[in-house]
């Protein structure tokens, strides 16, 4: 798969909590972090300040229920978004089931030109 942003994140959207997962390329092996912020203002701020610290410009998020909404509103001023359907994120090839919920999220960021 060809990369096409190094640094990405996969945004998996809770009613309480956002998990994000932070991919940075490398050579060979591309680096993760993970972590789970709270859905308050405060913790939607201090996500997007982590993505900002990590010079991230990009983020995947799948759009189930209504709780994307809060996110996508602190985050879009700063950072190119995606919000991905269930079927796109799931369907995203060389993603197995057995898969962090939120990494296929990072792996739409991460650029399969057949994702979306």
């Amino acid at each position: 798969m060809k990369v096409l942003y190094a640094r990405c994140a996969g945004l998996d959207v809770h009613k309480e909590t956002v998990v994000a997962c932070m991919r940075t390329a490398g050579d060979p092996e591309a680096s993760y972090e993970v972590r789970t912020f709270e859905t308050t203002t405060r913790g939607l701020l201090a996500l997007s300040e982590w993505l900002a610290e990590h010079d991230c410009e990009h983020a995947v998020m799948e759009a189930s229920g209504v709780y994307w909404k809060p996110v996508w509103h602190v985050l879009e001023e700063s950072f190119e978004l995606v919000l991905a359907t269930a079927q796109h994120v799931r369907n995203v090839p060389g993603c197995s089931r057995d898969r962090a919920p939120h990494e296929p999220h990072e792996r739409v960021g991460a650029g399969s030109d057949r994702a979306l």
